[in-house]
């Protein structure tokens, strides 16, 4: 599990199971250091070198778009694997759909 963060967008990458995000909270932490607070831009968050992905790997995915909410910012996922798509949607989607960004993108 990896998110490579640029000032406009993130890249999320690899295994987002929980053995994908054993160790590698700290880099969710960065990442969300690196959103300037009350910036109110958007953030293109390309989900397409997701391997593969869990109920724990989406549930944190989507605690870690709600802190990027948090510091003002609006994420918007691209590039969301079809079945990634569909995982989200059963797994965690009346978590996902409080957002149009969000909603938009399961539709």
């Amino acid at each position: 599990m990896a998110i490579r963060m640029t000032d406009t967008a993130a890249c999320l990458e690899g295994d987002w199971t929980i053995t994908g995000l054993t160790g590698n909270l700290d880099s969710m932490a960065l990442s969300l250091q690196q959103i300037e607070p009350g910036s109110e831009k958007d953030l293109q968050i390309d989900c397409g070198q997701i391997a593969e992905a869990d109920i724990s790997g989406l549930q944190l995915l989507n605690v870690w778009l709600q802190c990027a909410r948090f510091r003002g910012v609006k994420p918007i996922l691209v590039n969301v694997p079809q079945k990634l798509q569909l995982a989200m949607k059963v797994l965690i989607g009346h978590c996902l759909t409080d957002t149009p960004s969000d909603a938009a993108v399961l539709a």
